[in-house]
């Protein structure tokens, strides 16, 4: 079904953005998701020593320079050093891609490259090293707005995310917008809910014990409404990552997170 909704969205979604009268609003006062958390949370999370992500960031860095790829590439080898090059960089994913012409967020970049450039094996979904790189990279962003493109060739993937958001789903026949839209501040299991900002992602959360992406919480998301839990990096979630980076424009981002 949700595949039917997607394919569905792009089609309204190739007319243009400016053209259209029914433009989803951003919260009135945007808020970043950790504002939502406890203060003790909050708090390990503004302090780089306690949080626990940084390790991640750490490894992601190591990655950086690491020259184990296929053709003996570093990542370091093309960009440099990681704080000037890729300064903003995580602010403008996802994005389409100018050669393919597929939206890709910051971990389809990151094995684009391994497999276009490196000649190497791309990363798996969840694994260590792409939530490393993806949390390294994402850093070197903090404090700064999000700035991704919804218009052009964007523009149908925006819809699509847009879509999804306010479609309801699962067993539960919810959708999106009613937490994150018409329920905010309310507690559900002990979470106090959020506007469902992005920007705090990659994170760790206490509840996996380890670092997640925005597709694990989007998936877990999907499992609590009773809805298909879609692929980590499918079409479906890559447009709805970009529907919610465009809600948070505003914001600064703050990744790594830490969330309960």
């Amino acid at each position: 079904m949700v595949g039917l909704v997607f394919a569905a969205s792009q089609a309204v979604g190739l007319c243009s953005l400016a053209a259209q009268t029914n433009l989803p609003s951003r919260p009135a006062i945007a808020k970043p998701g950790n504002v939502y958390q406890s203060p003790a949370t909050q708090a390990q999370q503004a302090d780089d020593g306690a949080n626990p992500a940084m390790l991640w960031v750490g490894q992601g860095e190591k990655l950086w320079s690491s020259t184990d790829a296929g053709d003996g590439k570093s990542c370091a080898g093309c960009h440099g050093d990681a704080v000037a090059s890729m300064k903003g960089v995580a602010t403008r994913y996802p994005q389409i891609d100018a050669k393919s012409g597929a939206l890709l967020n910051l971990e389809g970049r990151i094995n684009q490259c391994r497999t276009d450039r490196q000649h190497a094996t791309p990363y798996a979904y969840e694994s260590a090293p792409l939530l490393s790189l993806t949390a390294y990279i994402t850093l070197q962003s903090r404090g700064m707005p999000r700035d991704v493109k919804i218009d052009g060739a964007a523009a149908a993937q925006f819809e699509a995310g847009r879509s999804f958001f306010v479609t309801r789903q699962g067993q539960l026949n919810l959708a999106c917008t009613q937490c994150h839209d018409q329920s905010v501040g309310q507690k559900l299991r002990g979470d106090t809910i959020s506007q469902g900002q992005s920007g705090g992602w990659p994170a760790y959360r206490f509840e996996w014990q380890t670092m997640g992406s925005l597709h694990r919480r989007l998936r877990a998301c999907s499992l609590g409404v009773r809805a298909e839990q879609l692929p980590f990096g499918s079409p479906e979630y890559v447009a709805l990552e970009l529907y919610l980076a465009w809600r948070s424009q505003d914001l600064p981002l703050d990744a790594p997170g830490v969330r309960r």
